[in-house]
């Protein structure tokens, strides 16, 4: 593990875990479908994408689990985009309701037990 995933790790509120889900989002002028989930925590998302935003978009997203046929919509702000070999972001959820977080919690608990615990 770098430096930088260490630091990175420290920031974090919450864990992040592997989940069989995929996101879609829009912003003010395109949707984009289907994207690959990276890793997932109560705190955000990194995802694979074609085209990444830019750092301080803010996205509307729909997070689909489809083994639990249910989906999860909130608010993201892109907070980091790299241009690799294969293109990735990070976006941390903004504004989440009691509600869905609740639900979200639940889904990611199904996946890993770490979240029965919090």
């Amino acid at each position: 593990m770098s430096r930088e995933d260490d630091k990175n790790k420290e920031k974090r509120q919450y864990p992040r875990i592997e989940a069989n889900a995929y996101l879609d989002y829009n912003t003010s002028d395109k949707v984009l479908l289907f994207h690959t989930i990276e890793n997932i925590s109560l705190g955000g998302v990194s995802i694979r994408a074609p085209l990444v935003e830019e750092v301080g978009s803010i996205v509307e997203m729909s997070i689909n689990f489809p083994e639990e046929d249910s989906v999860v919509e909130m608010r993201g702000e892109v907070v980091w985009a790299r241009i690799e070999e294969h293109a990735r972001m990070g976006i941390k959820f903004i504004e989440m309701s009691e509600e869905v977080r609740e639900k979200l919690k639940k889904l990611l608990a199904r996946t890993n037990r770490i979240y029965s615990a919090i």
